[in-house]
This record gives structure tokens, sequence and C-alpha cells, in this order.
């Protein structure tokens, strides 16, 4: 198992990560170092993406990769146990297993498209098949599924932001002290 460190620089992507600052649902840092992760297959399905992002003019921002199981507890406390919206640190993510992402896309002035609610917007508003929101977010949750799902990606129903590998739950659990640096 490796793990690769995905930069801007190496995936043409941007990354701005969330629990590495205070704006997610525990209002404060959770990632004491802020640095993406990803297992080593999920980093090619990410070259992928960004490949089929390119010649419409996108890009994708990253919000969240791989993520410490210390991490998914404090997610977890912070949502009260929400199941539908944060997966049960007992059983592990396939966040925590370095296999899952959570983003968005950009056009080329570095604008994030309107995707109908915010990250961590744990509402219904928030599922990939809402209707409930404006038909222009609609469609561009859809070119993200689209060109997620091409590039080898599977997607949660409830979170339009978060895109996993398909055999995700066959990956190994990840500890963080696994890479070159904690992140916590």
């Amino acid at each position: 198992m490796a793990m690769v460190e995905i930069t801007a620089e190496d995936f043409d992507v941007e990354i701005a990560l969330a629990y590495a600052t205070p704006e997610n649902i525990t209002g404060k840092p959770i990632y004491t170092r802020a640095a993406c992760y990803l297992h080593e297959t999920a980093a090619e399905h990410l070259r992928d993406a960004v490949r089929l992002a390119k010649p419409l003019g996108l890009r994708l921002k990253i919000f969240d990769a791989y993520r410490p199981a210390e991490a998914q507890w404090k997610l977890w406390d912070a949502s009260s146990g929400n199941a539908e919206f944060v997966a049960d640190p007992r059983k592990g993510s396939p966040h925590t297993r370095g296999v899952a992402l959570d983003l968005t896309l950009i056009d080329a002035s570095g604008r994030a498209l309107d995707m109908g609610t915010g990250f961590d917007d744990m509402t219904p508003l928030s599922h990939h098949a809402s209707t409930e929101i404006p038909l222009e977010a609609q469609r561009n949750r859809f070119i993200l599924m689209g060109m997620m799902t091409a590039a080898g990606w599977d997607f949660y129903r409830n979170e339009w932001w978060h895109y996993q590998l398909f055999n995700a739950r066959d990956y190994p659990l990840i500890d963080q002290a696994k890479l070159p640096k904690p992140l916590m």
C-alpha cells in the first residue's frame, strides 16, 4: 500500500482542505497539517478525472481526501453520529482507507460552480438527486458525477461532493503513522 501526496502542482487541482480550517462542521481545525493524500490507485483515478475536466474548461477543488481515524471520530461526534452523512468510525470510512475524495468543480477563473449547497451541508438538499435546488446546480452536479464515474469513481447518493473507489471497503484502514508526517 502506497500513499501519494496530492499537490496542486502535480495534479493540476486546487486544494482547500476544509478540515485544516475552522470552516467545517466542528467550527475549528481538525488537521494540524494541511496535506492531501490518496492511495496510489485512487490517485490514478484522480488523474483521469482531471484529464476529463480539462477540455470542459473545468478543474477540481478538493475539500478532503485521506482522513485519519481520529478525524473521523471528531466528525462523528460533531454530527451527533449522523450516519446519513458521516461513516461510523468503528467501521472505518473510505476516507480512512485513502480511497475517497470530497470535491467540487471550479471554472478557469477559480470560481466554484453552483452545486446548490455548500460542502458538508448535512441536509437532504445535498443528495445527488435533489430537485429542490436550482436547475444550474443540478446540471453541475451531474457534470461532476459524469466525469468522476467515467474516471472510475463511485458516488455516495447523500453527498454531491463525495466520491470513492467502487470497491472502497476492500482497502485496509490506514493509520496516519504510515504518512511521512501525521495530519493531526
